[in-house]
């Protein structure tokens, strides 16, 4: 099922709904959207996997105020599309800013969840990574075809991600952009650009939001060449929270596919925790 409900705010924003069993609600990137969980959503066949387009995402609403893309804001978007399908508790899978989301939610709205798995994000974001996404964030992709497009994100990529092949970016720029006739465009609103360039930006301190998510199950997808979480961050979660369930993956930056043998044996292990 696919569909639209209306927040707050009057924003409409686009969600889908599969499946049968425990919820679970995948929260994707800063700029991307539902399309990030197609690698993983056929290998998660008995839980009822929700997707958001979260605001200024993907097929959902642009707000009026950029100051309005902010994680409060989405989190509350996220428990009003929990309460619009009837759902009292879900676990959240987060991408990146998307886990963000899901720790801010561990700690003002604990009774909700079930549990948290983070893709490649911690309570720690590495400037290095961050400056990576502000160099890019915002900017209309300046080729003429998504296969040219995929070209340079294979070409970007090719340090952290090795042996990833053309084929796999080809099926990721289709998702985060869309056509016209002057060629691609971002699959969201630009403006989201001023949530790193000065605008909203994650708490100071994150730790207290991490160990908010305890004693519910939580996970850990690290990329080892990312250059947003660090394994020193992934270590220092793990003393926190010795339950805290780890994946290493190899040849992978910022941020995995989730489709990786050792981000699915943690998925399969954090899903195991909350039946």
């Amino acid at each position: 099922m696919m569909g639209y409900f209306t927040t707050s705010d009057g924003l409409s924003l686009y969600y889908e709904d599969a499946g049968h069993g425990l919820p679970v609600l995948c929260l994707a990137g800063l700029t991307r959207n539902a399309r990030d969980f197609d690698f993983v959503a056929p290998h998660m066949p008995d839980v009822r996997l929700i997707r958001l387009d979260t605001r200024g995402r993907g097929k959902s609403g642009h707000a009026a105020d950029p100051a309005d893309y902010a994680v409060p804001v989405e989190a509350r978007d996220a428990l009003e599309l929990l309460d619009h399908l009837g759902i009292d508790k879900a676990a959240i899978l987060g991408t990146s800013r998307g886990g963000i989301i899901g720790m801010y939610l561990a700690a003002t709205a604990h009774e909700r969840l079930l549990g948290v798995a983070l893709n490649d994000i911690g309570p720690v974001i590495e400037p290095a990574g961050l400056a990576v996404i502000s160099a890019y964030v915002g900017l209309q992709p300046q080729v003429t075809s998504l296969d040219a497009l995929a070209r340079a994100r294979a070409h970007t990529a090719r340090g952290a991600f090795p042996g990833v092949p053309l084929t796999r970016w080809r099926e990721e720029v289709e998702r985060t952009h869309y056509m016209t006739p002057e060629g691609p465009r971002l699959a969201y609103d630009p403006l989201l650009a001023e949530t790193v360039r000065g605008g909203d930006s994650p708490p100071a301190d994150m730790w207290p939001l991490f160990e908010a998510i305890a004693p519910l199950p939580v996970a850990v997808i690290h990329g080892m060449t990312s250059d947003l979480l660090s394994a020193e961050t992934v270590a220092g979660m793990k003393q926190r929270n010795p339950d805290l369930i780890v994946a290493h993956v190899p040849e992978r930056g910022h941020i995995p596919f989730l489709d990786e043998p050792r981000a699915l044996e943690a998925l399969r292990t954090w899903l195991d925790r909350m039946k």
